[in-house]
């Protein structure tokens, strides 16, 4: 069976840093990576990291956001710095396997003005 366990959400005053860790388990995961979603919008990939460490970016993160992951923990990262009140969103881990999607529960982010 598998799991995903978020932790790192909260609140922040613009400019300020989170970091965001997702613990997977029950699976070997090809990709890992973190979506947001707003209130009223729809959900957007925010950053991705392969297996072998090839990482993806939205490109309103890009300079700001770093991903990482450790393969022999089954965890992902995202280092959150430079935040802004646009980045307020509830944040959820995603897990790639050949064959399926999983996802966690999500955790909320929000910076302040």
């Amino acid at each position: 069976q598998v799991h995903l366990v978020e932790s790192g959400g909260g609140l922040v005053q613009a400019g300020g840093s989170l970091r965001l860790s997702c613990a997977a388990s029950g699976a070997i995961f090809r990709t890992m990576g973190w979506y947001r979603q707003a209130p009223g919008k729809q959900r957007e990939l925010v950053a991705q990291i392969t297996s072998a460490g090839t990482t993806n970016y939205a490109d309103s993160v890009k300079g700001r956001f770093t991903i990482s992951r450790d393969n022999a923990k089954n965890a992902v990262y995202l280092q959150m710095n430079s935040l802004k009140p646009e980045d307020t969103a509830v944040y959820l881990c995603n897990s790639r396997t050949v064959f399926q999607d999983y996802w966690g529960q999500g955790t909320q982010v929000t910076v302040s003005s």
